[in-house]
């Protein structure tokens, strides 16, 4: 490493740091407020069957953030798209405390509308730190800021609690607490993107990230569309969160069904969400080390698995299901690092927050749909039609990676410039 290359990697290393402390303090307050978002929607409007709502209307705002942010990021920067997300949740956490103070509905669901750019800044973060590595470790620095979300996951929902002691302290509803919980840790987040990301990623990206004629122009949306690992990649997402969350969603409310207390159900959603995010180094290192396809691949059976033993699972024993729904995450992981960093090494730079934008959007909506459709499966087929339809979806992806293994890419067309060593060796 040469004197001269010491302040680039200097500077990359700060900037995954802040990459990962951002996710960790934004998902933090993003889940703190949704645990509670159900609760607040039945107390405000005195029935059960609107308690659905604020969830739905957080999604809504990450598919929606996912597209305008990656707008603004295009012209702006990445730091500004980030900060700009994070505020703009802040802002809804604001209007949600004063719609349970006020006892206003409608203001809930906008709140949390809003709540959800949020959580599009966490998403697009990964992101950011892919542009700063060379093909060979852009997995691992996806997956070095994925886990950050293990954070969130884990104190998120213990802030409850405590928050909505504080809240009523000082006079106020319990149910203000958990808002407020964002106010301070997705602000937080804000602060420190938009103090530390400087420079811009963008300007910090590594030579790969700048593909020929490309980093001129970006080809049009269609055709980038059209190119065979962006269509593995946006398939190998999107499967992976449907079965995902058809799965996850009524797992709960199976366990209830069948004598299984809130403990065990904690206990299968604890070992969840630690597939889902706990791993995600490990994911990201597999996929710079065996290539994205494999990797896809093993995603792919491994939630294939999980889908299997969730629907032959005896209702009784819930050490089967702690499996199946460890599996279903970190099958989903594998997917997501690896179908994340295929998409990357698709586009070139200039290309890449519309694509990546519109990746996240999708992958919100349809975890929207699968939400809601996975109650209305599990009423009319049971909780097995979940694992039999996860297990059937997953072989879109395989059939279309098989189709056209030979036509993806994922490398850029012309040799990178040498990069010393960074914080991910």
């Amino acid at each position: 490493m040469t004197a001269a290359a010491d302040p680039l990697v200097a500077l990359r290393r700060r900037s995954v740091g802040t990459l990962v402390a951002g996710v960790a303090l934004g998902s933090t307050g993003h889940i703190a407020a949704v645990t509670v978002a159900s609760i607040a929607a039945a107390d405000l409007s005195d029935t059960a069957a609107l308690a659905g709502l604020p969830g739905a209307s957080v999604v809504l705002g990450a598919a929606l953030g996912a597209t305008l942010l990656a707008s603004l990021m295009a012209r702006r920067g990445r730091r500004f798209g980030l900060t700009a997300g994070y505020v703009i949740g802040v802002g809804g956490a604001l209007l949600a405390t004063a719609a349970i103070i006020g006892r206003n509905l409608p203001l809930l669901l906008f709140g949390t509308l809003l709540i959800g750019f949020g959580n599009a800044s966490n998403q697009q973060s990964r992101y950011a730190a892919a542009d700063l590595y060379p093909a060979s470790r852009r997995a691992s620095a996806i997956g070095v800021v994925v886990w950050g979300a293990t954070v969130g996951a884990v104190i998120g929902p213990n802030l409850v609690e405590v928050s909505g002691d504080l809240a009523r302290s000082v006079g106020l509803p319990t149910l203000v607490g958990p808002y407020l919980v964002p106010v301070v840790f997705v602000g937080l987040a804000a602060i420190l993107s938009f103090v530390l990301l400087r420079p811009d990623p963008f300007e910090l990206r590594d030579a790969g990230s700048v593909v020929g004629a490309e980093a001129v122009s970006a080809a049009p949306l269609a055709e980038v569309l059209r190119r065979p690992a962006v269509i593995a990649a946006l398939v190998a997402l999107l499967a992976g969160q449907i079965v995902m969350v058809l799965i996850m969603t009524m797992t709960p409310l199976h366990m209830i069904d069948h004598g299984h207390g809130l403990g065990s159900v904690g206990l299968v959603i604890s070992a969840h969400t630690f597939g889902m995010f706990a791993l995600s180094p490990l994911s990201g290192r597999l996929t710079d080390r065996f290539g994205c396809p494999r990797v896809i691949y093993a995603g792919t059976g491994i939630l294939a698995a999980s889908a299997i033993l969730s629907a032959m699972a005896p209702p009784a024993d819930e050490r089967i299901l702690l499996v199946a729904l460890f599996l279903l995450g970190w099958g989903w992981n594998l997917g997501f690092v690896a179908g994340s960093t295929l998409l990357t090494g698709a586009v070139s730079l200039t290309e890449r927050t519309r694509v990546q934008g519109l990746s996240d959007a999708l992958i919100w909506t349809s975890a929207a749909a699968a939400s809601l459709s996975s109650g209305v499966l599990v009423a009319a087929a049971g909780y097995a039609s979940l694992g039999i339809i996860g297990t059937a979806l997953i072989a879109v992806p395989v059939w279309i990676l098989w189709r056209r293994h030979a036509a993806i890419n994922p490398r850029p067309a012309i040799a990178p410039a040498p990069v010393p060593p960074g914080p991910l060796e």
